[in-house]
């Protein structure tokens, strides 16, 4: 199914080598704090080596992220958002929970939001979302940043697909922590 739309669909994510986002109780301690006694290769920026954080964020207009992402999101201090437009896709939360978001119950509403406020570049965030987004056809990039670790159960950043997604890789570079970051395009 193709969509006429406007915007760009973009994934920037950590994982485990074992390709999970988080623990099952959504906790990221294995990703936010890595030990560090650990010698790993030099980083090297490979060609087209993939943007870092804030070079994603400059892109992006828009977040949509999922209800258990918001909810972690708010531990983490301070609200990281405050020059995009948020969009929370749930079928739980209220509409007027926080003014900082807006809330919407299913994808077709999420997309007529993104459709109204006129989004260019778009950050995916949720397992869940990043998968149904996947499925849809709505993803156009994606940046994984893949962590030495294994943490066994967890939640998955990929589940089953209709289908095969066929994915363009477009670089690779690693850091002193051992994370590997690729970015690759995804062939609609």
């Amino acid at each position: 199914m193709t969509l006429q739309r406007t915007w760009k669909g973009m994934v920037f994510i950590g994982a485990s080598l074992d390709g999970k986002i988080a623990r099952p109780n959504d906790e990221i301690d294995w990703l936010t704090d890595p030990p560090t006694d650990h010698d790993h290769a030099p980083a090297q920026a490979g060609p087209s080596q993939p943007p870092d954080y804030t070079a994603f964020m400059a892109g992006v207009d828009h977040v949509v992220m999922g209800r258990r992402t918001y909810q972690k999101v708010l531990t983490f201090g301070g609200w990281p958002y405050s020059s995009k437009q948020v969009v929370v896709l749930s079928s739980t939360l209220g509409r007027s929970l926080d003014d900082r978001v807006t809330v919407t119950g299913s994808i077709e509403e999420t997309l007529e939001v993104l459709g109204q406020q006129e989004a260019r570049g778009v950050y995916l965030d949720g397992g869940r979302l990043i998968q149904e987004f996947l499925c849809r056809g709505l993803v156009d990039e994606i940046i994984i940043g893949v962590a030495p670790v294994l943490i066994g159960d967890g939640i998955p950043l990929f589940g089953s697909l209709p289908r095969d997604i066929r994915l363009t890789h477009l670089g690779t570079s690693y850091g002193d922590s051992g994370m590997i970051s690729s970015r690759y395009r995804v062939n609609h």
